[in-house]
């Protein structure tokens, strides 16, 4: 391959064609509403709660100001119970609201936070729990609300990678009390950056309109100490057009998908998580593990390997957050107490997928895999 012609990365952000996209840049030009809530932004919402069969939706600038802006607004204080595997937004996002995170270990068959572990976590302190739909995976969220209605907590899910999944023939943000989304360019659906905030009653959709907006409530009245983190009229634009191509986009991405599963299931010492059951899953991501006993190479040396072919997958995710200078010295961050976290951090490569990647260029990542031993 020629490098700078033919390197594949981790992700690409799918567009529509740009002539699609100018009318809508037009009508902003026309009616010069930028920002604040304007018709893009309603039309938007609108559309966006229809299509993932969710109550009230909040757009934000992006995913981090909204997990921030959520603490806010359920009011949480003291600790929170959360997952080390993730991306460090969900945890800093506790840090900028002073709020001490509290890691569990995950479970080993979708590396999302281990329901088992929550109880033994809980403190006089613990106000809420903030799982991870880790690579578009629901938690198991039966057990996890079971356990915050008997301890009187909150729970939070970061759906930043769940956009469109379906558990149960249920829309994913419907649980819990609080759902976030990220439309970051990397995402199945990208505002550019963006996200947004689930909620399920009006009330709470207008709290969290106030503190996404300074907290103004007319010309004159602040009622809260808000935050500037709303979507503005260009991501809100570039939204309405992607939400047109979603389905064709997610058929593409099962395809890539179904040809990984079909030829990296046979090679030993690679594992891949199976398909969760009553999920209509985004195909948002494609991790493999690898056990270098069983494989005869370790990951950071596939890792490099496929580099050395100009393949750029990621460690979606390694470092774990507890290891980070800022979060390595609280005591539920010790490594003893997160084994199974540690292990898939230290196994994982996420390997190139988006919608336009030629079926070519995926059998070539597969022959690599296969062949780099």
């Amino acid at each position: 391959m020629k490098k700078l012609n033919n390197t594949i990365y981790v992700t690409q952000p799918s567009l529509p064609e740009l002539d699609e996209f100018i009318p809508y840049l037009q009508q902003i030009w026309d009616n010069k509403i930028l920002t604040n809530n304007g018709p893009f932004h309603q039309q938007l919402e609108k559309e966006l709660a229809d299509f993932l069969g969710v109550p009230y939706i909040s757009l934000f600038a992006n995913g981090t100001l909204a997990l921030v802006t959520a603490l806010q607004v359920l009011r949480i204080t003291g600790e929170v119970i959360t997952t080390p595997y993730s991306f460090v937004a969900t945890t800093h996002s506790l840090w900028w609201n002073n709020i001490k995170p509290v890691f569990v270990d995950i479970e080993p068959e979708f590396g999302n936070i281990n329901p088992e572990k929550i109880e033994a976590a809980i403190t006089p302190k613990t106000t809420a729990i903030l799982p991870v739909h880790v690579y578009g995976n629901p938690c198991k969220v039966e057990r996890i609300q079971e356990i915050a209605d008997i301890y009187g907590l909150k729970v939070i899910y970061d759906a930043a990678h769940c956009f469109g999944v379906n558990y149960k023939e249920k829309g994913i943000c419907n649980f819990g009390d609080l759902s976030i989304l990220s439309f970051h360019a990397t995402k199945v659906f990208n505002t550019m950056e963006g996200g947004a905030i689930i909620c399920h009653d009006k009330a709470t959709k207008k709290r969290i309109d106030y503190l996404k907006n300074f907290g103004f409530a007319g010309e004159t009245t602040i009622m809260a100490p808000g935050i500037n983190s709303k979507m503005n009229e260009m991501q809100a634009a570039l939204g309405l057009v992607q939400l047109k191509h979603y389905q064709e986009n997610i058929a593409k991405r099962k395809a890539i998908v179904d040809i990984y599963r079909k030829e990296l299931t046979t090679i030993n010492g690679i594992t891949i998580l199976p398909m969760p059951e009553y999920t209509d899953s985004n195909h948002a991501y494609f991790p493999i593990f690898v056990d270098e006993k069983n494989y005869g190479m370790t990951r950071d040396q596939l890792y490099e390997r496929l580099k050395q072919n100009n393949i750029f997958g990621r460690r979606y995710f390694y470092p774990l957050i507890s290891e980070f200078p800022m979060y390595k010295e609280l005591d539920s961050a010790n490594p003893t107490n997160l084994p199974f976290a540690r292990k898939l951090a230290n196994q994982v490569i996420c390997l190139p997928l988006y919608p336009e990647i030629k079926p070519a260029c995926i059998f070539n990542i597969c022959n690599i895999i296969n062949n780099a031993k």
